[in-house]
């Protein structure tokens, strides 16, 4: 049981806080004000925020307060604080997607997942920053571990709020890699389920055919709790066999000349400590065209979706964003469909690799976060497991040589993610 004499309470894990919780050790508000200290602490360096009223927030934990005294059930996430990437509708806060134009936006009702997340008892703390429309360019928020590296997008405010312990939990979007490139910068845990198991209603609609819902935490069964919480449905990721270690694919794509030395340097230790566990596995080289191929799917439908805004917003749109839509709406029908039926192509090539292996293992990112805040990085270690709708999970276990967190991300075949989750613990216990 968490003593909160010994440690501050947003220090804690949301399990840890939901037994304790349960149990009568401490209160929601007592949370919510050890939360609060935290961000007021941190978020003028951190600048994950893009919107938070401390007193709606107390508001939300005194009737969570007073829900338990009245002996009410409680749901999983009763009393546990959780962050909103700024993309996801909330009807009592604004949703303002990470453009200009659209300053002020109050949606008329929540996204189904903030429904499911009310419905289990979690404080929704507020919403956090995303970049330009879930895109590339980049909002204010900086990487909690050098102010002067990015802390990844477009999920960046969800991952850093996380990673400086402004929250246990929270949610955010992947389209390309925006779940598992940010988790990788900040070193926190970054879970990306299989795509669809996750109701979407109520989100912005960037690509319908790869948008994606993730979560962020500082341990794997947090990450797990949230999920199954915006499923609904429960993830035993217990079940597995613990005493069998998994079998591990090392697959290094074709983007690995990408890498910098440490991370080969860090790569190369990780493998050698796996010893027999992992086998390294080389891609199948008819999925080497993804990369293009997911360009085409994402920016083609990207232009459609944004016409409204680049109609009466071209001006105010940023030039990276400007350059997308430029493309997609180049991208012919034919290229078009061509590229999206090669989703469940690709993703079946990988069958045979599966049959013989619980995981994938395979690079997050290129390397630590870059220095400057102009670019939100480089996501192609992602886009292929993106592309096939793979669930996917980054492991904080490396650090680069500078000192910053180097992700490792792990990869299962689509459905299997209670598997993929029990091997992301067990790879935690090689940090």
């Amino acid at each position: 049981m968490p003593d909160p004499s010994r440690e501050p309470l947003h220090s804690l894990s949301a399990t840890a806080l939901a037994q304790g919780l349960r149990a009568g050790v401490f209160t929601v508000e007592a949370i919510t004000q050890s939360c609060l200290a935290r961000i007021a602490d941190r978020e003028p360096e951190v600048q994950a925020w893009a919107w938070l009223d401390p007193e709606q927030v107390l508001a939300q934990a005194r009737a969570a307060d007073r829900h338990r005294v009245a002996g009410l059930p409680l749901g999983a996430l009763h009393g546990i604080p959780v962050g909103i990437k700024d993309i996801i509708d909330t009807a009592d806060m604004p949703t303002e997607n990470g453009t200009v134009l659209h300053a002020g936006r109050r949606p008329a009702s929540d996204a189904a997942i903030i429904t499911g997340l009310r419905n289990a008892g979690a404080i929704i703390f507020g919403k956090t920053v995303t970049t330009e429309l879930a895109t590339y360019a980049p909002g204010k928020t900086r990487n909690p571990h050098h102010p002067e590296h990015t802390p990844g997008g477009s999920s960046s405010g969800s991952a850093a709020a996380v990673a400086a312990g402004m929250v246990p939990l929270a949610v955010g979007t992947q389209t390309n890699g925006s779940v598992i490139r940010p988790a990788a910068f900040c070193g926190v845990y970054g879970y990306k389920p299989t795509s669809g198991l996750i109701p979407r209603a109520g989100v912005l609609r960037q690509s319908q055919s790869l948008d994606q819902i993730g979560v962020f935490a500082r341990t794997v069964d947090d990450a797990a709790l949230l999920a199954a919480q915006l499923m609904g449905q429960a993830i035993d990721f217990n079940a597995a066999d613990s005493a069998v270690p998994p079998r591990l694919a090392f697959v290094r794509t074709v983007r690995w000349s990408d890498v910098t030395d440490d991370t080969r340097a860090a790569y190369a230790r990780l493998i050698d400590r796996l010893g027999d566990s992992v086998t390294e596995v080389a891609m199948p080289a008819a999925a080497a065209s993804a990369w293009n191929w997911q360009r085409a799917v994402m920016e083609a439908e990207i232009a459609a979706n944004f016409d409204a805004e680049w109609r009466d917003g071209k001006d105010r749109l940023s030039a990276s964003l400007r350059g997308q839509i430029e493309r997609g709406r180049a991208v012919s029908v034919a290229d078009y469909q061509f590229a999206l039926a090669q989703m469940p192509r690709v993703d079946a090539l990988f069958r045979d690799l599966y049959a013989q292996y619980d995981a994938i293992l395979t690079p997050s990112v290129a390397g630590t976060a870059p220095h400057g805040l102009g670019s939100t990085g480089d996501p192609a270690f992602c886009t292929l497991w993106t592309f096939c709708g793979m669930p996917g999970i980054n492991v904080p276990l490396l650090h680069g040589a500078n000192g910053l967190p180097l992700g490792v991300q792990l990869v299962g075949p689509r459905m299997s993610d209670a598997r993929l989750l029990h091997v992301a613990r067990w790879l935690a216990q090689f940090q």
